[in-house]
């Protein structure tokens, strides 16, 4: 089992960002979901480049008003509001997106977990931040979790046994509107390139796209360059992108579900993959797993394309699985090891 690893000298760039081609481009750019969205397709004869945009477009914000926990009326948010104890079948697109979730959870063990809100909520991470009493944190863990919500992966009903808890899309939510826009658009012969707040995706008749990764804690500065295949997607989490402040100590967004608390601040990941999904999900659970575990899990998972970026003293140093190495492309100036975990 082998991981390779590079060490990057300070001052050389979580998230990957756009490195574009040399090519006429239609650039649109908007707000949806909460962030950026950037959606670049490659003139053709038939002119068809602007009704593509318009259908990304229309692909993500029907997502938005499905998923959202922002708008109360959401579909995602009447769920959240349900009887405790009531089994309530969403439609089938959402019952899809969340038994998918459901998947995800398992599969990582609980290091990706939808059903967190009340641990959201006490650490109050949609405003300005606080610390949680022990008693407090502890109610909300006990609101978190599949004991909490229960999501058939069946059907996808939903039930609710905790008033508290509730079901947050933060973790998956970009990924569904990726996969979706990458249904849509699967047979099409259009070169796309979408940038949803930092997650990436590529048409599949597209040419294989060069993409810069940011360092961890500067988005403006690149440490590295990837490869991204035409079909597939590449999410990214790390501490840069959002955080709260409480009481002089910066904490990270991403919560950790198994211990309520949030995960530590030690770089980022990337993640590759031809489900969108998957790759939103698996680097917000990579990331939790800390640069130890994380490393380990996704290489033991021989499928999984995972680049890791963990911040030292003397720099920031690169690990990525076996499945990612075709994809990486390092520096002539950055050292390369192998280690054997």
């Amino acid at each position: 089992m082998l991981l390779r690893t590079l060490l990057m000298l300070p001052g050389l760039a979580p998230g990957p960002y756009i490195t574009a081609p040399d090519s006429l481009e239609l650039v649109r750019e908007t707000w949806v979901m909460g962030t950026r969205l950037v959606i670049s397709v490659e003139r053709d004869s038939t002119g068809a480049e602007v009704d593509a945009s318009e259908a990304v477009l229309e692909n993500i914000q029907e997502v938005e008003k499905l998923l959202s926990t922002w708008d109360p009326a959401s579909e995602l948010s009447r769920l959240n509001s349900s009887e405790v104890n009531q089994d309530v079948m969403p439609t089938s697109d959402v019952a899809k997106w969340l038994s998918r979730a459901s998947e995800l959870v398992d599969r990582t063990e609980g290091a990706f977990d939808v059903s967190i809100g009340a641990l959201i909520n006490a650490w109050d991470l949609r405003a300005d931040g606080r610390r949680p009493s022990a008693v407090e944190l502890a109610r909300a863990r006990e609101a978190s979790g599949s004991r909490a919500i229960s999501i058939d992966r069946v059907t996808g009903r939903v039930t609710r046994h905790d008033p508290q808890a509730w079901i947050d899309a933060g973790a998956f939510g970009k990924g569904v509107a990726l996969q979706e826009v990458a249904n849509y658009l699967k047979e099409s012969h259009l070169k796309i390139f979408v940038d949803l707040g930092g997650q990436l995706w590529l048409s599949p008749a597209s040419a294989t796209r060069t993409i810069n990764v940011a360092h961890p804690g500067d988005r403006e500065r690149s440490t590295h360059r990837m490869l991204l295949p035409p079909g597939h997607s590449v999410a990214t989490s790390g501490y840069s992108e959002k955080g709260v402040s409480v009481e002089g100590e910066r904490l990270g967004h991403i919560l950790d579900p198994r211990t309520g608390r949030p995960s530590a601040t030690w770089g980022s990941v990337s993640v590759v993959s031809d489900d969108p999904i998957e790759a939103d999900a698996l680097a917000t659970a990579l990331y939790v797993m800390g640069p130890k575990t994380g490393p380990l899990w996704a290489e033991s998972h021989g499928d999984v394309a995972a680049l890791f970026l963990i911040e030292t003293p003397s720099g920031v140093r690169a690990e990525w699985t076996t499945s990612m190495e075709p994809l990486v492309i390092p520096a002539q100036e950055q050292k390369q090891n192998r280690i054997n975990p």
